[in-house]
């Protein structure tokens, strides 16, 4: 690929988890998210799902010096898929963009054995808030499917190694939402 981006839709969309150099918004047109599990991972989390109905908010990221291995060890649960005619952004040259998913024979629904980590999904709508605002971190919820899986509230010792610490009104807006997604917060 030349001028190799990538689209975020999950922890890359908070900066502060990553260094990665031309970042910009963008939205991708015919896939959603989905909390999944597998058995390359102990807790559920987020995987790109193609939905020709639905289009999702992220960031693209140009690829550090070129190197797809590089990233694809960072994003070592997922394939990378080409998706550059289905995303939207402001870039005036052209640019090769893929989006990394797991496909559907090789994910299955996480259970009380592999729930959503809190400190992850609280990476995750601190980066949309801080980049989309309320509407975009909603737009986050509404757009993500499985949140009848458990979320375990690990934020007083957190398990995803990219946590971040949320102001009170994040903290706030996340429990929130909780409360109208989530089914059960162990």
């Amino acid at each position: 690929m030349a001028n190799p981006f990538f689209f975020g839709y999950g922890s890359l969309v908070n900066r502060a988890t990553h260094t990665f150099p031309q970042v910009n918004r963008a939205s991708i047109a015919g896939w959603r998210r989905g909390w999944r599990h597998t058995d390359l991972r102990e807790a559920a989390f987020l995987t790109a799902i193609a939905d020709p109905d639905t289009t999702i908010q992220g960031l693209i990221a140009h690829v550090p010096n070129d190197d797809w291995a590089a990233l694809d060890k960072r994003e070592w649960a997922y394939d990378r898929v080409p998706v550059t005619s289905a995303v939207e952004h402001s870039l005036t040259h052209d640019i090769d963009i893929a989006v990394y998913t797991v496909p559907t024979e090789r994910h299955s629904r996480p259970s009380t054995m592999h729930p959503i980590m809190l400190s992850y999904l609280d990476v995750v709508v601190q980066g949309y808030l801080q980049e989309f605002g309320e509407g975009g971190a909603r737009q986050f919820f509404e757009t993500t499917d499985g949140w009848d899986i458990p979320v375990l509230n690990d934020r007083h010792s957190p398990r995803y190694s990219r946590h971040q610490s949320l102001s009170q009104s994040e903290t706030a807006f996340v429990d929130h939402y909780l409360a109208l997604y989530a089914q059960s917060v162990i």
